[in-house]
């Protein structure tokens, strides 16, 4: 199972993917290449594969990205590697990427499950940007400049959630998960998916 998580920043897609990934033993998470400095706390490897412009570049021309985007001076993109190792250890993978490669991952891989996490309201969203603290006042105008168009595509998404409270959006995504698994393994209900507590 392919299942892609996105929304526009601050909105809590991360929260929501380290839920998945610790309540469904079966996920293993797709790491994102990333041009981006790492912020503290970061693991190259595990949170990202932190490349330098040219280094990323150089896999744009070999073909080795399944997905990526220029967001705000950086790159960002999905290995075509990182996919290939999951599936044929016949893992299910949980990616973690903005709107534009999630539709890019649902043209390559048609079964992938979309699901798109909305903010409650663009003033709320912009509160959890500021409130995060690692990103300037004119970096949050950025990004909140993008969100109308992720809100838009975000349309296009199989699911659309909204995260109003936190408990209640990762239950939405856990049924989700619990279906496709059950219809998957003919109505046996998967034993990783129980409710957040």
């Amino acid at each position: 199972m392919l299942l892609v998580v996105s929304a526009p920043s601050g909105a809590g897609k991360t929260t929501i993917v380290k839920e998945v990934l610790s309540h469904f033993p079966s996920f293993r998470f797709s790491v994102s290449a990333t041009t981006r400095p790492m912020r503290t706390g970061e693991t190259d490897g595990k949170d990202y594969f932190f490349l330098t412009k040219p280094e990323f570049e150089k896999r744009i021309a070999a073909g080795d990205l399944v997905e990526y985007e220029e967001i705000y001076s950086n790159y960002y993109g999905t290995l075509k590697s990182e996919v290939e190792k999951a599936l044929s250890n016949g893992e299910d993978i949980v990616f973690d990427v903005d709107v534009k490669g999630g539709l890019s991952i649902k043209v390559k891989f048609p079964e992938a499950v979309l699901i798109f996490v909305k903010p409650p309201s663009l003033e709320i969203l912009k509160q959890r940007l500021a409130g995060r603290g690692s990103e300037s006042p004119e970096q949050v105008e950025k990004r909140m400049a993008r969100v109308p168009m992720e809100l838009e595509k975000g349309e296009l998404y199989d699911y659309i959630i909204i995260n109003d409270e936190l408990k209640r959006a990762v239950n939405e995504v856990f049924d989700i998960i619990n279906r496709k698994l059950s219809e998957r393994s003919n109505g046996k209900e998967f034993e990783g998916g129980t409710k957040a507590n």
